[in-house]
């Protein structure tokens, strides 16, 4: 490994030349089984033929103007989304961090053009995880990602993941808004049980609170509908997207409804390169396939198909697996013993996989997966499961 890189990654010593599908070839010559889609990036799988095809026409065409213009692709990708969620306006941005940076200050921003400037707070949950900035640190609360960077940024008040209770009891005159993953990703595949998403809905609009949802990870078709929320029935004010957006090129967004959108006006909020003509011309690709007739329906097929399997291996290797969390193909194994045994295990045996809090597992597969390639990850998870039993009997 270069001695030239930050050491910021405990980076596996292992690189790819290509990738197909749910596949990745190593330059070490072999075919991996690919359960973690660039931490649930990579949507439509590795070089999808429309993907590929749209990056290149656009390529040759025009890369960057800037948003002192009109980027027609954009207003086009903005129509789609908006059409297909609860939003009237869209923001891009570059990537999930910025997204965090656009939904907090669009918060807070509401507040203060709708008369009530004292507000500014935004309560978070334990577990949660927003990116890397020293904003988004500060709004998990995480120590782990706090130690070392000094006094946390103010604003931020953290209160128990799925504690209504405890979250009613933190507000005050000047909180602004309440942030929640529907599925915490980093968290450990802790998805919010659906009456509490509807109780935080009912709070925002008791207190008159902004409700913003970061659907980074679980959103853009992730759980078998194409935001997570919408198993709860209903819609926040404000969502983070990125990840699966682009499939794999940098993409972010903010979706707002009208109500909330009046806190950005020009000059308020920018970017330079967030919503490039790359961009936008990857993320209508990656809408193209997505929105097709039938494959949210196929996403959900395949994914209760895996996690029935899943379910059935941790039944027969209870002292490898606990537990299978998670929802559609955003699944977690909780480990029973360290995880990150069990991940080495599984990239030796042909099989990658992302590790989370609480020894969890990630299992996060393009959403493109067939039932073949489900069962051929289930063969390799048992494999390493019976392995290890026979070896810890010997």
């Amino acid at each position: 490994m270069s001695e030239a890189m930050m050491n910021t990654y405990a980076r596996a010593d292992l690189a790819f030349e290509r990738g197909e599908g749910s596949y990745l070839f190593g330059t070490d010559g072999r075919r991996y089984l690919d359960f973690t889609a660039g931490i649930a990036v990579t949507s439509c799988g590795h070089a999808h033929p429309h993907l590929v095809k749209a990056l290149q026409d656009q390529a040759a065409k025009l890369w960057h103007t800037s948003n002192l213009f009109r980027i027609p692709a954009g207003e086009r990708l903005a129509e789609r989304l908006v059409a297909a969620s609860f939003a009237d306006k869209v923001f891009f941005c570059n990537s999930g961090v910025e997204a965090f940076e656009g939904a907090a200050k669009l918060a807070r921003r509401y507040q203060n053009v709708t008369g009530s400037p004292q507000r500014w707070k935004i309560i978070t949950v334990t577990g949660s995880f927003h990116g890397r900035s020293m904003a988004a640190i500060s709004a998990a609360g995480n120590p782990k990602y706090l130690e070392g960077f000094g006094p946390r940024v103010p604003g931020y008040e953290t209160v128990a993941f799925r504690n209504t209770n405890e979250l009613r009891a933190a507000i005050d005159d000047e909180t602004a808004a309440i942030l929640v993953e529907p599925i915490q990703g980093e968290g450990g595949i802790r998805p919010a049980e659906l009456d509490y998403l509807r109780e935080l809905r009912t709070i925002c609009d008791e207190f008159g609170l902004v409700l913003v949802f970061d659907e980074i990870q679980c959103g853009m078709g992730r759980t078998g509908k194409l935001f997570a929320c919408e198993w709860a029935g209903i819609a926040p004010d404000v969502m983070m997207l990125a990840k699966g957006l682009g499939g794999g090129f940098p993409i972010g967004a903010v979706l707002a409804n009208d109500k909330t959108a009046v806190g950005f006006t020009p000059g308020v909020h920018g970017t330079t390169f967030g919503g490039n003509p790359l961009a936008m011309a990857v993320g209508n690709a990656v809408l193209d396939v997505i929105l097709a007739e039938g494959f949210l329906d196929r996403v959900q097929e395949v994914a209760g198909h895996l996690r029935s399997r899943l379910e059935a291996i941790a039944g027969r290797h209870p002292e490898q697996i606990e537990e299978v969390r998670g929802a559609g193909l955003m699944l977690g194994l909780k480990a029973a013993r360290p995880n990150a045994e069990l991940i080495g295990a599984l990239r030796e045996a042909g099989l990658l996989t992302v590790g989370a809090a609480e020894n969890v597992i990630r299992l996060l597969p393009p959403l493109t997966l067939s039932s073949g390639e489900a069962d051929e990850a289930c063969a390799i998870i048992e494999k390493v499961c019976a392995s290890a039993a026979r070896k810890a009997a010997e």
